[in-house]
Order: structure tokens, then sequence, then C-alpha cells
């Protein structure tokens, strides 16, 4: 009897706890807690927690290198997975716990598996090192993703339905999750951290406001805000000339992308600013329709022929995800009804925005909030700026900032006389900015994309420029992708918002 309950218990501890030496790894079911979640709605959602799980062996960081696991009653192993990061600012994060008045609440409430894991970040440090420069907190996200499907035996949760959650550097970060899976360029770093040797590549990607392809986004900025800064006459000429001498540089970089609109239409130097104008309409006209009070102060057209007995659509009609994602310049030229939307009044007088003056709108962006210097991102030592976050980034362990583009480099060595990186640095470097830009990822064949995109950006957010996360959203398109994109209209930079409608979007793409 003493042999049958030996060997009872061994398989129960076994079932409980799961340990492999080979990889060092474990997951320890018997170590779970059972909590509530109090609701906006007053309504609670129960949930059993798995905190403090670590995702590498090899743990250079013991504040961040862990995971918490929020699963509600009812899941199973079929249950979507939503893994929100907590990154802002390509600072550290922590795991934290469940929010109720943010996606992670949400998800709960709709019965996902929630994950929040932690990772390091340019500020994080163990005595005098710093530990998360670049790239380290999309290394710290992969082995997350990997430690998942490591234990996807014994945690519920479908990881084949893993969606990812971010907001500003989070937003590129779900981006680099989404944009980077299994790809080789990751694998001996993430061996080295004591990765599990399992996919990190994921299902879907909410990508908030992303703070992305950091190379490029100085030149992308300039030569959308180039003419608004000429029209300040308080701009100090020194960055008058940075602005112009990056603005030149991005028609060559959008040409190298060859991104085509969904009716096959090359965006060049030419059409570019039109296309953007259009999405900025197509924001502004979906807020029209469910009520919003868009002024003309602000660069709009709006239409003038009368449409008699047909009532307006101002508050009249819900957004929907098929409305949002058809393109508005199409309609435009061949008038037809907008959005596409099938037994809806047309619109009378007024209810069509018709144009749009991006001068004036775009200095209306500016003055909601000031215009960042020229460069936006890679400012160290540029006519005499300080290191910016992003300078930091690219750093390393003992606390450097370093120029992270070639037009920053040069510049600084024209300005300060000094000497030129070194190769081995140069080439750290530009490993490191690869690393961190999922536009160097989409389409290469090593690469799994993940299938489905949720992107946002403000329509008045200029902590990028707008051709950022429309590139981002175009690449992913012409490759094929399932893509959500919006400028949602009059946002500022920020996230977690409309959380209806991205749940709705989450129950489409998972119950298909």
């Amino acid at each position: 009897m003493r042999k049958l309950f030996f060997i009872f218990s061994v398989v129960l501890f076994a079932a409980c706890t799961t340990h492999n030496p080979a990889d060092g790894l474990s997951f320890d079911a018997t170590s779970a807690t059972i909590a509530t979640l109090t609701m906006p709605d007053g309504s609670d959602v129960q949930y059993t927690a798995y905190e403090r799980l670590y995702y590498v062996s090899n743990v250079e960081d013991s504040t961040y290198q862990f995971l918490n696991i929020y699963v509600p009653a009812g899941a199973t192993e079929a249950t979507p997975i939503f893994l929100r990061t907590y990154v802002g600012g390509y600072m550290a994060s922590e795991a934290k716990r469940p929010v109720a008045g943010d996606a992670t609440g949400r998800a709960l409430k709709e019965g996902y598996v929630v994950v929040i894991p932690g990772t390091r970040g340019r500020n994080s440090r163990v005595g005098d090192t710093y530990t998360g420069r670049a790239p380290k907190a999309i290394l710290d996200l992969k082995a997350a993703i990997r430690y998942l499907r490591r234990f996807d035996k014994q945690i519920p949760g479908n990881t084949e339905r893993i969606i990812t959650d971010g907001t500003s550097a989070g937003g590129a970060m779900s981006a680099l999750m989404g944009g980077t899976g299994n790809h080789p360029e990751y694998t001996e770093l993430l061996r080295a951290m004591g990765a599990a040797g399992a996919r990190d590549d994921v299902f879907a990607a909410v990508c908030f406001c992303p703070i992305t392809d950091l190379d490029h986004a100085d030149m992308a900025y300039e030569w959308l805000y180039n003419g608004t800064r000429h029209q300040d006459a308080t701009t100090d000429a020194a960055v008058l000339a940075v602005s112009d001498e990056l603005a030149a540089q991005f028609p060559a970089y959008l040409k190298s992308l060859s991104l085509h609109t969904s009716d096959g239409t090359l965006l060049t130097e030419e059409n570019y600013l039109e296309y953007i104008k259009s999405e900025i309409i197509r924001s502004a006209q979906i807020a029209k329709n469910a009520g919003a009070d868009i002024s003309a102060d602000l660069g709009f057209t709006f239409s003038k022929e009368e449409m008699d007995g047909m009532p307006p659509l101002n508050g009249g009609v819900s957004q929907s995800l098929q409305f949002q994602n058809q393109n508005i310049s199409k309609r435009l030229k061949d008038n037809s009804p907008l959005g596409g939307l099938r037994g809806l009044p047309s619109p009378r007088t007024g209810e069509y925005i018709v144009d749009l003056d991006m001068p004036t709108y775009l200095s209306y962006v500016a003055s909601s909030q000031p215009l960042k210097t020229a460069p936006a991102f890679d400012t160290k030592d540029v006519c005499g700026q300080k290191a910016s976050g992003e300078n930091e980034e690219f750093g390393d362990a003992a606390g450097s900032s370093v120029n992270f583009t070639a037009y920053s480099q040069q510049r600084v060595l024209q300005e300060c006389d000094g000497l030129p990186m070194s190769d081995s640095l140069q080439a750290a470097i530009a490993r490191n900015v690869r690393l961190m830009n999922p536009m160097y990822y989409i389409g290469d064949s090593r690469t799994t994309v993940a299938p489905h995109w949720y992107i946002r950006h403000g329509a008045r957010d200029r902590d990028t420029s707008f051709p950022v996360p429309l590139n981002l959203a175009l690449k992913l398109q012409n490759e094929g992708y399932d893509v959500n994109f919006l400028l949602s209209w009059n946002r500022p930079h920020s996230g977690d918002y409309a959380l209806d409608e991205l749940f709705e979007w989450i129950k489409q793409i998972t119950t298909k």
C-alpha cells in the first residue's frame, strides 16, 4: 500500500511541477493562486494566477526576466492567449497584474488567458552593468513566447492563438513579435540566454502607435513636417538645415520599399502625401458618421450637393471593422456610398469630407503638441542636443549612448570634429538596429509573420510621423497579411482605446 501511495505521489507531483534538466526551465502548477478582478462595470472576473515564472535559464536580471499568467475560469487548451507588453520608451517593464481598465482586464473578461512578461530595457541595471540595451527587450519577449510553447501541455491556452499587444515602444515590440517570428538571426542570442528550443511566432499583433523603423524615422518625420517647420518663424536655422537634409533622404527610402495601395498604385514621392491625406479623411469621416463635430478650420472641405429626402448619417451609424478597412480615395472618385455599407442612407449636404489642406492640418497637429526636434530620435550631439532614449537604447552595457543612423553619425563628425566609430562598433550598432526593426524581416522567407494585424496611430499623434505606421501596414498588406489599420481620429499618443472594437476584431480572427 505504501509503495502504491508513493508512486501516486510522484505522479501527482510530476503533473504539478514540470522541470527539464536539459534546458533548466520549469513550470510549477502548485504555485497557483485564485484572485478576482472587479471590472469598471462592477462585474467580477475570477482567475487563476501563475506568477514569477522565469522564461530563461540564464537569468541576467531577476527583476524583469519572468512572466505572469492569468487564466480565467472556464479557459481550456483551445482558449486564445492575450500577451500584453508594458514596454514604454524602450525602458524596462515589470511583469504586472491585470488592470481592469485596460486590455488585460478586458481580455480576462472575454475569457482569454492573459500573459504579462517582464522585459529588460535601456534603464535596467544589475550593479554597474546595464542589462537591457538593444536587442534585449525583444529577446526577452521571444523567450517568453518560447516558454509558453515549451509548457503548452501544462499551461491552459492555445499557443497557436497568441495575440500580442503593446503601445508606443511596446507597439514596436508587438510589431517585432509579429514580424520576426522564428527568424534565425535571433537564434544564437536566444540560445545563449537559455531560452526554450521552441517556436516564437505569434498569431496576431496589436500595435498602438508603434515607435518603430527607428533608422528611417528621422527622415520620415522631417519629410512630413519640414514645411510646418519652415512656416514657424521661430525655428532655429540650424534645425531647419537638419530638417531639409533629412527630408531629402526619405524619397529614396520610400522608393526602396516599393509599397502600393490596395488598387495597385505604386506610392512615390509625388503621391504619398495624397495617400496620407486620404487616410486622415477616412479617419475623420468615420468619426463624423459616428457624431463627431469635424471643424473646417482644420483644413477640411465638405460636400455641397444637396441630396433631398435623405437623413444625415451623423450620430446614426456605428463604426464597423469592414467600414474602416475600405479605401476612401476610390469612393470619393466614383461617388460610391462611403464605407460601402448596404442599406444605409446616403449623406446630405456637408456629410462627405471631400478634401483636406495638408499644410493646415499638419499645423494643427503641431499646435496640439509641439513637434519633436530635428532629428526626432537620433539626437545625440546633433546641433548640441542631448542624447535621446533611443540613443541610450543602442548604447552598451557600460551605459553609453550612441548615434545609430548614418546621418547623425556623419553630422556629429562634422560638427564636433571627432573621430569616426570603429568598423566593429558601427557593425554592432547596425546589427542591433536591424534586430529592432520588423521592416527588415517582413517578406523574408525565413520569417514566420503573424497572419493578422491591428495597427492604430492617433491622427494627431506626433511622437512619430504618419509614414512609420503606414509603411508598416502597407508592407504587411503588400505581402498578403490581414491588416486592420486606422489613423484614429483626434487621438494623441496613446493605446488600449476602443476596446469594444479591438475585442470584436479578436473574436472575428480567432473564431474563423
